[in-house]
């Protein structure tokens, strides 16, 4: 389903006017990664080479890497200031290849990145990192561990096999059991969540507000603002199809400009 989600926000890159208006404001680009290899085997799978290269082009464009949790304090209008053109690290579900291929980037390259993790999966599913494992990430000091809810449900399929009562008991089971378990495994606050799929609604905020946590975050083709829904912030969905100059319409970048190709010998 992440894949539909993803060719739909890459179809939806000419008609994104929240990206390309002018920044009359300040705007934060938080990017949603899931998978790290060298080779990959899906579009979720995002290359070294590609991760790389989509590092070097935020640097060479301006961009400042920032803690999610301190957009968030932005969002909620504290006192929390933001460097020009922030940019906030996520990666989803809790893969092993956080720990083997992304930490040592993350380290050198001074990258924070929050992590949503379903515990479901955590030290049971052979895709996913140990608990001991998240607790070595969070102690570098780069790595926060958050909740991508408990088991990482499609809600939409949820409610259509349910009364609307046994969804709503549903729901609040899977936003109040992550923030349980990975408050109890690791310490530390769970207060930020991402909606699996990216799928929210009105009723889904209203309960995530309800569990305690101070903002959550889905996905869609469009830099986050002041006026952002606090608990459907959006993020863009980066696969290895986002090569630089795709990053670069996403944000909203000026194109490069075309350079003339070389005159051919006779």
């Amino acid at each position: 389903m992440l894949a539909v989600v993803a060719a739909g926000l890459l179809l939806g890159l000419g008609v994104g006017p929240a990206a390309h208006a002018a920044r009359s404001e300040q705007r934060v680009a938080v990017l949603a990664y899931h998978r790290f290899a060298d080779t990959p085997n899906d579009s979720m799978t995002v290359r070294v080479t590609t991760f790389e290269a989509q590092l070097a082009f935020l640097r060479a464009h301006g961009y400042h890497f920032v803690a999610l949790r301190d957009v968030v304090d932005w969002l909620e209008n504290r006192r929390a200031t933001l460097p020009d053109k922030p940019v906030a690290l996520t990666v989803d579900d809790g893969h092993r290849s956080v720990q083997d291929v992304l930490r040592p980037i993350a380290l050198r390259e001074h990258l924070p990145v929050t992590l949503f993790i379903y515990p479901s999966a955590i030290s049971n599913a052979s895709y996913a990192l140990t608990w001991e494992e998240l607790a070595r990430l969070r102690d570098t000091g780069m790595f926060d561990v958050q909740s991508h809810t408990y088991w990482h449900p499609n809600f939409n399929v949820e409610r259509r096999q349910r009364t609307p009562d046994d969804f709503r008991r549903f729901a609040e089971k899977q936003l109040q059991g992550s923030r349980a378990s990975i408050e109890q495994k690791l310490g530390g606050s769970v207060d930020l969540l991402a909606w699996p799929f990216g799928i929210v609604d009105e009723e889904l905020e209203g309960l995530a507000a309800q569990a305690g946590y101070r903002a959550a975050f889905a996905l869609g083709a469009r830099l986050a603002d002041k006026q952002s829904h606090r608990y459907a912030v959006t993020r863009f969905l980066i696969t290895d199809g986002v090569t630089p100059a795709v990053l670069g319409r996403l944000l909203g970048e000026p194109a490069a400009e075309r350079r003339p190709e070389p005159e051919k010998q006779p």
